[in-house]
């Protein structure tokens, strides 16, 4: 299996924004859109101590959820760095109150929950002079701060870079930048953010994924021009990606679901956002969305995970997912059962999914998560069922139904 496989197969990831940032709670560009914030950064950095950072608990978290790796924000946009930059600069963890190499703990918990560490990187910098007065000396820079994130944590699952959408004219030198990684890191996926603007949009020939930053995943096939690129959505639970606490505009989880299920359907991945407080908690709102994505995937792993989607056409509610002897149909919007009195709409009845393109014999079909069979009819290559709503005090958004084969 190559890495863009390998890759694809992990279908569901957690995505952390973690720095100086999160101890103002204001978003990970406090630095650039906040003149009280930009005025204190160097208090930021002199106080960073965030002793409430338990990466066995946020892997947790993460497993729990049905994640299967993680990205980390090593360093952002404001240059300071979760890792020990060796001598490269000062601005790094190990000169805060902190003093310890945070990537090296976040790389060494993951392994112990068997999820697959990625590390997200700025290519811009606000704060480094060579970004805006000698732009190929920051290059060797940034490429020097890579190297040393290849060398010195072990085999990784990739690198996640953002920030050339700043300058789409500017000479980044990709070719060096990536070539290094091949060098190093050679079965690391590489992906670079093409931003709100691009998204979806192929880049450099090393680059392994098309991105589409919070969400509004369409594949138009480009990605399939040449050599196969995977697809990945990134998407925050609320409007900010680094820790913001007073944004209280949190999607519910429902809307989480569907895109989950959104991806899965396009063989995209999804990296969902959580951005831990500056002592490095979690905000229980965060803890608690994961806990009830988790709920859903696992009911769901057998199929989601490592099913194959089908070539039996549907609806755009409904996909399907094959493992051998039997297909597991993932349909949306099936409403839910109960009596006029506390339920607004009753779906069981009118819920009709057309199946086509079917090359085998059913044999029965089935809810998995009650059990309920489902009455159908096969002519030919097309199969019609009901898919009845959720009975009262369930409803899981998602629904999936196996249809056993002969």
């Amino acid at each position: 299996m190559d890495r863009i496989a390998r890759f694809e197969s992990l279908r569901f990831g957690l995505f952390i924004h973690f720095g100086l940032y999160s101890q103002a709670s204001q978003g990970e560009w406090a630095f650039h859109s906040n003149p009280a914030v930009h005025d204190t950064y160097d208090a930021l950095f002199h106080s960073f101590n965030p002793v409430n950072l338990d990466w066995d608990q946020i892997c947790t978290m993460a497993e729990k959820a049905g994640c299967r790796y993680i990205v980390l924000t090593t360093r952002h946009h404001d240059g300071f760095s979760l890792y020990d930059t060796k001598g490269l600069n000062d601005y790094d963890v190990m000169h805060t109150p902190y003093g310890k190499d945070i990537i090296k703990d976040y790389v060494s918990a993951c392994r112990r929950h068997n999820l697959l560490p990625f590390f997200y990187h700025t290519t811009l910098d606000w704060q480094k002079p060579e970004f805006r007065t000698d732009f190929p000396a920051y290059q060797k820079y940034l490429r020097e701060s890579i190297r040393l994130l290849c060398t010195n944590y072990g085999k990784i699952g990739g690198f996640w870079f953002d920030g050339n959408w700043s300058d789409y004219n500017a000479d980044w030198e990709e070719d060096a930048l990536y070539s290094l990684i091949r060098k190093y890191q050679p079965d690391a996926i590489i992906t670079n953010n093409t931003g709100l603007e691009a998204r979806g949009v192929r880049g450099n020939q090393y680059l392994d994924t098309v991105t589409f930053e919070q969400g509004h995943l369409q594949d138009d096939g480009t990605r399939n021009k040449g050599r196969h690129l995977a697809m990945e959505a990134c998407e925050t639970m609320n409007h900010h990606w680094g820790s913001a606490g007073q944004d209280l505009d949190y999607h519910p989880v429902s809307f989480f679901i569907e895109e989950l299920n959104r991806c899965r359907r396009n063989n995209a991945n999804y990296l969902l956002n959580i951005g831990p407080d500056g002592d490095g908690s979690v905000p229980l709102m965060a803890q608690a969305i994961l806990h009830e994505m988790g709920i859903w995937t696992q009911l769901y792993q057998d199929t989601f995970y490592d099913g194959k989607l089908s070539q039996i056409r549907t609806d755009e509610n409904t996909y399907v997912l094959d493992k051998g002897r039997y297909s597991d149909v993932y349909c949306s919007k099936v409403g839910l059962q109960g009596v006029e009195h506390v339920v607004e709409e009753d779906t069981a009845e009118d819920n009709l999914r057309i199946l086509t393109n079917v090359s085998k014999k059913a044999k029965k079909i089935y809810w998995l998560d009650n059990q309920e069979s489902l009455p159908f009819e096969q002519n030919g290559d097309t199969i019609r069922f009901h898919a009845t709503g959720y009975p009262y005090g369930r409803y899981l958004v998602v629904r999936a139904a196996r249809i056993e084969w002969e």
